[in-house]
């Protein structure tokens, strides 16, 4: 996942990042709204966005990205007024987040847009395929295939495997994957993550769909 962070401030610009790299995110950051229009892509799936900003109003750089994407906005500012929560609602963001805040409420805040995100926008064509095609994973129809015939998998398996595909070169932290397929921070599911993705293994036979990354968690082969 790639976070376009717009934010003034070096320095709470620098401590986010840090924290969102060590939870396996990407960012890119732009300290004002020129700069953040500019960097504003297709693979940019969440916009943390701060509102006092040098050279627009936040708000208005809302509308201006609402204008142009329907990517997730979550609001991270000092302004604590319910009328400014009110505006950035309805110039297009999704959430609204006070500073200071809890970095990892933060987090649970992003997992939750791009959750709701996803629900209402599937993948583009919703298949991502590894080995040359002879793997396909369908996200949509939350199907995986090897050698055009159709593995059964449980749903937790999938949904392993599809929060791998939507990070497709990522090395997917544990705990996120914990995260994102348990829905909590428990590290007791670790063993379980570990069991669900050896049967995902043995179940896909030769054309191993899962690699470790040691000292950091799992990636899609070959993606």
């Amino acid at each position: 996942m790639r976070i376009l962070i717009v934010e003034d401030d070096d320095r709470v610009a620098a401590a986010l990042d840090a924290f969102l790299a060590r939870s396996g995110y990407a960012t890119v950051r732009a300290s004002d709204g020129a700069a953040a229009m500019d960097l504003l892509g297709a693979d940019t799936e969440v916009v943390l966005l701060d509102l006092g900003l040098p050279d627009v109003d936040g708000i208005d750089l809302c509308r201006r990205i609402r204008g142009r994407s329907d990517v997730p906005i979550v609001v991270v500012t000092a302004r604590s007024q319910v009328t400014e929560r009110i505006k950035g609602l309805r110039a297009g963001a999704d959430d609204f987040v006070v500073k200071p805040y809890d970095v990892h409420e933060l987090l649970a805040r992003i997992e939750a847009v791009t959750r709701r995100s996803r629900a209402v926008r599937p993948e583009s064509d919703g298949v991502v395929t590894i080995h040359g095609g002879a793997v396909a994973i369908d996200l949509v129809a939350r199907q995986l295939r090897v050698d055009d015939q159709a593995v059964d998998l449980t749903p937790k398996e999938f949904d392993i495997v599809a929060v791998l595909a939507r990070y497709p070169g990522v090395a997917v932290p544990k705990d996120r994957l914990i995260r994102e397929v348990w829905n909590t921070d428990w590290r007791g599911f670790g063993h379980s993550l570990e069991v669900h993705v050896g049967a995902i293994r043995k179940k896909t036979g030769s054309h191993r769909v899962i690699e470790t990354v040691r000292g950091v968690g799992y990636r899609l082969v070959g993606s």
